[in-house]
């Protein structure tokens, strides 16, 4: 049966997205342990299904200052995600890439930058694999773009352009783990509601 919005997916869909969420998130650590140079671990990952104003407090607040790299999804299905990285998990990266921590978001330059965005479109790329390969779809992904600003301003991109959809969003938190230090990461996925039944459809539970 089709659903017109987040807010009807059953728990039966959940559950299959939290499989998805673990496949991609151990990806992810695979990923970033080869790029980053040192072992890193993942927990299983809290997917939740949150109304917008929860999803940004969830995350940090309206005000929290965080670095976001956003692709377009495109072929089979359409939308957006966006990998929230929060000064712990920049700092992660800096560090092993770089050698250097920051203590202010103003203190990224370009070669920080283009760590970060590696870093965002490895996430996204590894969620978005672990849909595709238990699903068969064919998706497309845009080039990564990456941004520094309050939490809440960050989010209205992907809010104006289906917030008319639906005010929820799919929300896949991680806790990384690496040389005993945890850190934290968001994706965040907002499909079209035609792309949320096809991703269902196909995982086979709608």
């Amino acid at each position: 049966m089709r659903i017109n919005s987040f807010e009807e997916i059953n728990d039966l869909a959940l559950d299959t997205l939290r499989e998805v969420g673990s496949i991609g998130a151990g990806n992810a650590a695979t990923a970033l342990s080869s790029l980053l140079g040192r072992r890193v671990d993942m927990g299983l990952p809290s997917v939740r299904v949150m109304e917008f104003n929860e999803a940004v407090e969830n995350i940090g607040g309206f005000e929290a200052i965080v670095s976001g790299v956003l692709v377009k999804l495109g072929g089979e299905i359409n939308g957006i995600m966006l990998c929230i990285q929060q000064m712990d998990f920049v700092n992660l990266v800096t560090s092993s890439m770089l050698s250097r921590s920051i203590e202010d978001f103003q203190e990224l330059g370009e070669l920080e930058t283009s760590a970060l965005t590696e870093v965002g479109n490895i996430m996204i790329s590894s969620y978005m694999r672990a849909i595709g390969d238990l699903s068969g779809i064919k998706f497309t992904m845009s080039v990564p773009s990456q941004t520094v600003n309050m939490l809440g301003a960050m989010l209205t991109v992907p809010m104006a352009a289906f917030g008319n959809q639906s005010n929820h969003v799919l929300t896949v938190g991680g806790q990384f783990r690496c040389d005993g230090i945890e850190v934290h990461s968001d994706l965040l996925l907002f499909p079209d509601i035609n792309s949320l039944n096809y991703i269902l459809y196909k995982l086979g539970v709608l």
